[in-house]
């Protein structure tokens, strides 16, 4: 969709700075809990809504286990597959993982998983740096909407029955300045 000749406006507040912050740690926990070795978990955040959000996990489950889990991040802009169609001029972001991934558990983080072609372009990505043990999958907001078989291992909010002119947008006080989930509609 272009939404650059569409008007956008703000349909629904879904969440506030105290919602987000106990989804992420609803995120949190559900990785604490399915991950008994800690020790080989490593957290990427997909350029650019993942990547804080992978800084907030990597807080919450060091202060709940005092283990502190590498984070990188991963910018994916040249592996999708339609990034033609969304611009003719792709900002391309800075992918820094400063660790191997060979042999790890990586957690793929990001803040709205939909079509699941940006998750499919960050496994392409991930594979061209290194063979992961495993890749699993965190994200803040599932909107449903998929375009490929690509599930959360982890989700903290799933949000049904959105229409095709509606998009989740969330915004985060690292990138935006404010933490907030929000439901939009393009007219």
């Amino acid at each position: 969709m272009n939404t650059a000749i569409l008007s956008q406006k703000i349909k629904k507040v879904i969440a506030g700075p105290k919602k987000i912050q106990k989804l992420v740690e609803k995120l949190a926990d559900q990785i604490i809990k399915k991950q008994p070795y800690l020790e080989k978990v490593v957290l990427i955040g997909i350029q650019t809504g993942g990547a804080p959000l992978a800084n907030r996990l990597k807080n919450i489950i060091l202060e709940k286990t005092n283990i502190e889990l590498p984070v990188g991040y991963l910018d994916i802009t040249l592996y999708r597959d339609d990034w033609t169609r969304i611009t003719n001029y792709p900002k391309v972001k800075k992918t820094e993982i400063p660790f191997s991934i060979e042999d790890k558990i990586v957690i793929l983080v990001d803040d709205v998983i939909y079509t699941g072609r940006t998750i499919r372009a960050a496994m392409d990505a991930l594979i061209d740096i290194g063979r992961p043990k495993k890749i699993e999958l965190a994200v803040l907001v599932d909107r449903g909407g998929r375009e490929f078989p690509i599930e959360p291992t982890y989700k903290a909010l799933t949000i049904k029955n959105i229409q095709y002119n509606e998009y989740v947008s969330v915004y985060l006080l690292e990138t935006h300045g404010k933490d907030k989930i929000v439901l939009e509609v393009y007219e």
